[in-house]
């Protein structure tokens, strides 16, 4: 390129690709429909760009499934702690259910595991109520 009249190389032009037709173009090398040599001779664009835009496309996908993740992770850890929630009560229940009444309501009805956290939670009950019903 030679310097114009006032000394300064020309300005290159270049040309505005939308989004879509990015989007498209690089659908079609991964598909392998074109190649990048094809696309960049096909739209009159670098095979540098071409290459770039795959780049970035793969990276922003990359963030997006790990930021998913982790946000579906989070839920899932608020999940787990409101169950561990309504478990808890609904055992406490059982447990002041079982004490009140005197019938051992969980032994019939809940697997071993679930059990042990009632019978637990009855000891603790009792403790409590002995402890409340001496001090009165």
């Amino acid at each position: 390129m030679e310097p114009t009249k006032n000394g300064h190389c020309p300005k290159i032009e270049y040309k505005k690709i939308g989004f879509d037709l990015k989007l498209s173009i690089i659908g079609q090398i991964s598909n392998g429909q074109i190649s990048v040599n094809h696309a960049s001779k096909l739209h009159g664009i670098s095979r540098s760009s071409i290459t770039y835009w795959m780049r970035k496309l793969r990276s922003f996908e990359q963030n997006s499934k790990t930021m998913s993740k982790n946000d579906e992770i989070k839920k899932l850890k608020e999940r787990i702690e409101e169950l561990e929630f309504v478990k808890d009560f609904q055992q406490m229940i059982i447990a002041d259910f079982e004490v009140s009444t005197n019938l051992d309501f969980a032994k019939k009805s809940l697997p071993e595991a679930l059990l042990k956290e009632v019978e637990k939670k009855k000891k603790d009950l009792l403790k409590s109520n002995g402890s409340h019903n001496a001090s009165e």
